[in-house]
């Protein structure tokens, strides 16, 4: 996690740039900690900088859009770019009229105003948030759900203020134990598990997580104002966590004594966990160790033996990337990739491998794999107890050789 520290009224940034669409590396302006060398090759020019295709539609209403990830070029994924994850309508909110309550098991309720959390002093931290059905259209048989492929990612600046001076604004009491976020959005959900009648999106954080300095109020998305299909005018941002937990169009803060059970946190992005051979139902909340191929694209025409620049990113949860790795026989051996920044908290790396394909026209199959520094590797398979969400077993990019 980059993380800069704001007096009030001021703004972000530093963007460090990494190009992966081009011949060589732009590396011109960018920190040298950002920076590598020259790639060994350039994917075709015509899905260069400047012919960006568009979003991915997943569902139209309410509106769920995935980045194309092979198009995929720079270390912060620009506004427009970004996916978007919607359960309902997107909600039109006015700055002016916005306000933030904070309630339940506090000594002073609050309620916040946009101008007034703007004069707070601010935090900008940048961090990757990923869907936590990324990945599902994997599945087989196919499954229900957001048929997400590679794209339900990505990684941004985010400013604003810690969620952790609002609740020691606010006094949290002795005996309080989570802390749950209310979104302005609301419906109701028709589908198995159908909700209780409308119902708005919430879900909840354990207080240890919440007073962790990088979770953010945040109002801020690479230094602009979120856009209201990123949950302007405010967000919460919780940095190594599923996307679930970044409630968006925030307008409610809770701290309360018991755990919350509410319809987001038991039924939906939940899993089965197991312990003493029961199986029970437990919140999502980590995101797993998770490396993906942005280049070559699915069945892309490759040169025959001509040295090719695979390359992708990679990303993880509390922990850090510390190895990815790459197959180009379907899993059968692996060489380590070279890693090409230095290590950032809650943030993605990047990654490229030199691969010179067969002489032999064919289909071949790449693969790439992260670990972290908590030990954790991506498995060749997805454990059904983690129902449709948290998919990171190991992906695979089928290209041609002609």
């Amino acid at each position: 996690m980059e993380e800069t520290t704001h007096a009030p009224g001021q703004g972000l940034s530093r963007r460090a740039v990494l190009s992966g669409l081009v011949p060589a590396l732009a590396v011109a302006g960018t920190s040298a900690a950002w920076a590598s060398a020259t790639p060994v090759a350039s994917p075709p020019a015509a899905l260069g900088r400047g012919t960006f295709p568009g979003l991915i539609t997943r569902e139209k209403e309410p509106m769920n859009l995935e980045l194309p990830f092979p198009t995929l070029e720079d270390r912060l994924v620009p506004n427009n770019r970004f996916y978007v994850r919607s359960h309902f309508h997107i909600p039109t909110i006015e700055a002016a009229s916005w306000q933030l309550s904070i309630e339940g098991e506090v000594r002073n309720a609050l309620k916040i105003s946009y101008d007034e959390l703007r004069k707070m002093p601010s935090k900008t931290v940048t961090a990757t948030l990923e869907c936590a059905g990324n990945g599902r259209a994997r599945l087989a048989p196919k499954v229900k759900g957001l048929l997400w492929e590679q794209g339900g990612v990505g990684n941004a600046t985010w400013t604003g203020v810690p969620l952790s001076a609002l609740l020691e604004r606010a006094g949290v009491k002795p005996g309080a134990v989570e802390i749950i976020f209310e979104g302005t959005d609301q419906g109701e959900v028709t589908e198995e598990p159908k909700s209780p009648g409308a119902i708005h999106f919430a879900r909840s954080l354990p207080l240890a997580k919440a007073r962790q300095p990088e979770v953010l109020v945040a109002y801020l998305m690479n230094g602009q104002p979120l856009p209201p299909e990123h949950g302007f005018p405010v967000r919460l941002v919780v940095p190594g966590w599923y996307g679930m937990a970044s409630v968006k169009w925030l307008s409610k803060i809770m701290v309360s004594a018991v755990p919350y059970d509410g319809y987001w946190q038991t039924l939906e992005y939940a899993y089965w966990k197991r312990e003493r051979g029961l199986p029970t139902l437990t919140p999502v909340t980590e995101m797993l160790v998770k490396a993906e191929i942005a280049r070559p694209a699915l069945h892309e025409e490759v040169p025959a033996g001509q040295p090719y620049r695979v390359y992708g990113a990679a990303w993880t949860g509390e922990s850090e990337v510390t190895r990815v790795e790459v197959s180009t026989d379907n899993g059968g051996s692996w060489q380590p990739a070279r890693l090409l920044e230095a290590a950032v908290p809650f943030a993605w790396r990047f990654w490229e491998f030199s691969w010179t394909p067969p002489t032999a026209p064919g289909r071949y199959t790449l693969q790439a794999r992260a670990t972290d520094r908590a030990g954790h590797t991506q498995p060749t398979a997805h454990d059904p107890d983690r129902r449709t969400y948290m998919v990171n077993k190991i992906g695979a990019v089928e290209v041609v050789v002609p």
